[in-house]
């Protein structure tokens, strides 16, 4: 892939570890300036340490954030930095603002007992980090004139936008908003030459995955159905996004890309009957 000839960089939200941290690494590689938010407390700290060493291996600059990816404050400052490191420097600004952030609210949405339920502020909060954020975080890029010509914006998706599970939804409906979210701005971006598309990757054995309850159902239903029998990993999704930011790729644009390697295609009830012969 060609390097960057200017000083570009790759905004990451959710970049200490799973999808965020393996695609900060792999475009890092590409030579890439990295600026990463993250939400982490002294157990985690350690995962952002490790991509920030990973991403200053390969001789790109790492500015990380340990801060909440919806604050609007918080927000403006991160913004702020990246105006100030690209001011003045022709061709540089944001190449990539990739959106993988997990944190959401797992309980149903009506229960017998109401404490059982999810609260309003529940579902708001959980709507507002893992979809909303994507839009408030582009608006500040376009505001600041920081997007570069062919610039990428990608937001992690999943199975969940269209299939439910218990406790699962304020967090389906989440995905299923960044998805809607994702072709819409492909449309009003359009003009500013900026792209726009989901991600949905297959089942992926990360920390966000094993906070939801029958986790390891949904590993080795994933397990039968893929034709590989693997699980994707972030590194399959870091390699992809990788690639679909090289220059060449700028007519892919307000699609749901399918990145788990045939497992969504596969019915399971068939690939059991098939394995019971």
């Amino acid at each position: 892939m060609a390097k960057p000839t200017t000083e570009q960089y790759a905004l990451i939200l959710g970049a200490s570890s799973g999808f965020g941290a393996a695609t900060a690494i792999a475009l890092a590689k590409e030579g890439y300036h990295i600026v990463g938010v993250h939400f982490d407390r002294a157990a985690t700290m350690k995962y952002a340490e490790d991509t920030i060493a990973a991403v200053q291996a390969h001789g790109v600059e790492a500015h990380f954030f340990n801060i909440n990816a919806a604050d609007e404050i918080k927000r403006k400052e991160v913004v702020a930095l990246i105006e100030e490191r690209v001011a003045g420097k022709e061709g540089a600004g944001v190449k990539v603002l990739f959106h993988s952030l997990a944190f959401g609210s797992l309980k149903a949405l009506v229960a017998e007992n109401s404490n059982d339920a999810l609260t309003q502020k529940q579902i708001e909060m959980t709507m507002d980090v893992m979809a909303n954020s994507i839009v408030y975080w582009a608006q500040e890029l376009v505001a600041k004139k920081l997007f570069v010509k062919s610039a990428r914006i990608y937001g992690m998706t999943s199975g969940g936008s269209t299939r439910v599970l218990p406790m699962y939804g304020a967090v389906s409906a989440a995905k299923a908003a960044l998805e809607s979210y994702c072709r819409q701005l492909a449309l009003e971006l359009a003009p500013l030459q900026v792209t726009a598309n989901a991600i949905r990757a297959g089942v992926t054995d990360t920390a966000a995955l094993r906070k939801i309850p029958g986790s390891d159902v949904l590993i080795n239903n994933a397990l039968m159905r893929n034709p590989y029998h693997h699980l994707t990993t972030p590194e399959h999704i870091g390699a992809m996004v990788a690639q679909m930011t090289h220059p060449a790729i700028d007519w892919l644009n307000g699609d749901d890309n399918a990145a788990d390697c045939g497992e969504s295609a596969v019915e399971l009830k068939w690939y059991k009957t098939v394995q019971q012969e």
